[in-house]
């Protein structure tokens, strides 16, 4: 338990990241399971409304936060610097720090379910109930007088310390500790496409942060930023939100791109097609990706200039993300294909990707959105962004690097069920949700009348919702059952072209014996002009030094919810305790000695 408590080894921080992830991934999709269940048949009574704000605020926050953002992270941590030839990412420590600052963040955020008496409130749950993106001025004390946004906004405030750490880790990874030869258009499309996020997480959450400070100045210390009486605008919140909102969600797909870019090159046995057109579309997306934030605005009433503007840089940015839609195919045809479980998921990211991305298009037109926006067409939309490209890109990940990060491998036939039960499920959950949206369902609704005539489409729906459930539970069958009857991972037990293929599985701490020399993009299959790369000898020649573990890490981390604490509960004290430990726990580890 200690080595894993103060661990620095990027491995073990990785498969942290995954676990914790994936526990808040069963946490927000019990959340949306009760919500479906609410909206099955016309004036539901399952729960009240404002627990359904809660419910929904809680899973959208959670999910974006907590789940697919982490989850990402995981592979970012395990994979990247395998893929790149390093012993570790740059700065072991910080990493560390990053994920005890993610997990202490989601504890603080869900807590809010169950300390509603410390509060004298009613209930136990004074969980965040404004939306997850907590539009102004709701979100002001005169109409949340609880401490329900105070949890939100702090516990996205240290949530975002823990982004911005692990981003300029891994920027400072990528960058400076490739493998001799590994040229930046050598680099596999994975890492490429980690780079390109990190970019985002560090220049996106600042902004975010902003508007977040200016929202706790005006609950903590009665300022005015968002209070239209006091001449100020909501719609700055919007503004400042959507200009993190946008980038966030090509933080979202990017890695799952990535992935895909990875598994199907792999399971088709030919290269990439249009290897740097993929890498320089993902790098457009960064850029063009801040360009597009108010068409979450098309109605409030911006002016026919800023909405024409918006309007076309959202069309535009289909551009590159319709090329690599193109690239992939192109990679799949006339390829050698296997259908293992990872490519299967990989085929159905592209599929749901391209109808979330056809339904973000329509979202392009101002007039077309005026129709569509706070209706279920925009919940469809997400979803078949959020849900079917970058959970399912994530799955083909699990699948591919799994035998990589446990030296076992997954059963491909519940993996096949697991899929066929996902895929089934999620069009069932979100394709009806077009249409109840387009019928003049609203969105943030607890209930609605049998009038309205979408109670069928609704109970299709929640019918959906529960079958992406019993793939999950598929899921986690498969990954008990391979603990114990899984079949022992080779290095290499898929034939691939990347260095993280040339060592066991799961790689010793050191990950290389030797520092690997690339001398293609392609290292480890044969090509026109270059040969396949021998693997590393399995023992290093020479001993190797890893970095150690460290206990400051994480008492540094502890100083950040305490602090949080002091605003919550307004007391003072708190807030000196929580700087101190703060302050100690950095000073520490900036003189604890490297060699320990």
């Amino acid at each position: 338990m200690k080595r894993w408590i103060t661990t620095t080894d990027h491995k073990r921080i990785g498969l942290l990241y995954f676990w914790t992830a994936f526990c808040f991934f069963l946490v927000g999709g019990l959340e949306a399971l009760l919500i479906r269940l609410q909206l099955a048949q016309p004036n539901g009574h399952l729960v009240s409304a404002e627990t359904y704000n809660q419910l929904f605020t809680m899973h959208g926050t959670t999910m974006v936060f907590l789940a697919l953002m982490p989850l990402s992270a995981s592979f970012f941590n395990y994979i990247v610097p395998l893929q790149i030839g390093a012993r570790d990412v740059a700065f072991p420590r910080l990493n560390a720090f990053s994920y005890w600052v993610f997990l202490l963040g989601g504890l603080l955020l869900n807590a809010s379910w169950l300390v509603g008496p410390l509060f004298h409130a009613p209930h136990w749950n004074v969980a965040p109930n404004g939306g997850w993106f907590g539009y102004a001025n709701l979100t002001e004390r005169q109409f949340s007088p609880g401490p329900n946004i105070d949890f939100w906004l702090l516990g996205l405030q240290i949530l975002g310390i823990s982004s911005l750490a692990a981003g300029f880790n891994f920027i400072v990874t990528i960058l400076n500790m490739r493998a001799p030869g590994m040229k930046m258009l050598r680099v596999p499309a994975f890492s490429w496409m980690t780079l390109v996020t990190q970019f985002l997480v560090i220049t996106a959450f600042p902004v975010i942060t902003v508007g977040l400070v200016f929202l706790m100045f005006d609950r903590f210390f009665g300022t005015h930023f968002y209070v239209a009486t006091a001449g100020a605008t909501p719609l700055l919140w919007q503004h400042l939100f959507w200009l993190f909102g946008h980038p966030e969600v090509y933080i979202l797909i990017l890695p799952a791109m990535g992935i895909v870019s990875e598994v199907l090159p792999t399971f088709a046995r030919k290269p990439l097609f249009g290897y740097t057109v993929v890498v320089f579309s993902g790098v457009l997306i960064g850029f063009m990706g801040w360009g597009v934030w108010s068409h979450h605005m098309f109605a409030v009433g911006l002016g026919p200039i800023a909405d024409s503007v918006f309007a076309g840089t959202t069309m535009l940015i289909a551009v590159p993300t319709g090329v690599k839609i193109f690239n992939w195919i192109a990679t799949l045809w006339g390829g050698d294909i296997r259908g293992s479980t990872a490519l299967h998921f990989a085929v159905g990211f592209i599929a749901m990707f391209i109808i979330g991305g056809l339904s973000g298009v329509t979202h392009a037109s101002p007039p077309a959105d005026l129709q569509q926006t706070d209706t279920y067409y925009v919940v469809a939309h997400i979803h078949y962004v959020l849900f079917g490209g970058t959970v399912l890109g994530l799955f083909a990940g699990i699948y591919y690097w799994w035998p990589k990060m446990t030296g076992r491998l997954l059963g491909e036939s519940l993996g096949k069920w697991h899929f066929w039960l996902t895929f089934v499920g999620m069009n069932l959950a979100f394709f009806p949700m077009h249409l109840i949206g387009l019928l003049g369902m609203p969105r943030r609704i607890y209930t609605y009348t049998p009038e309205l005539g979408v109670s069928a489409l609704n109970l299709v729906s929640t019918v959906g919702a529960f079958l992406i459930a019993v793939a999950i539970l598929v899921f986690l069958v498969n990954v008990l059952r391979t603990r114990t009857h899984g079949r022992p991972a080779p290095n290499d037990p898929w034939g691939g072209a990347t260095l993280e293929w040339s060592i066991p599985s799961p790689p010793p701490v050191y990950n290389f014996s030797v520092i690997p020399t690339v001398a293609s993009r392609l290292p480890r299959w044969k090509t026109e002009r270059h040969e396949p790369m021998r693997d590393p000898p399995a023992v290093p020649p020479a001993p190797i030094h890893v970095p150690p573990g460290s206990w400051w890490p994480l008492i540094a981390a502890l100083g950040l919810p305490v602090l949080a604490l002091a605003p919550l509960t307004h007391t003072l004290w708190l807030a000196f305790l929580g700087a101190a430990i703060l302050l100690v726990g950095i000073y520490r580890w900036a003189f604890e000695p490297f060699e320990a």
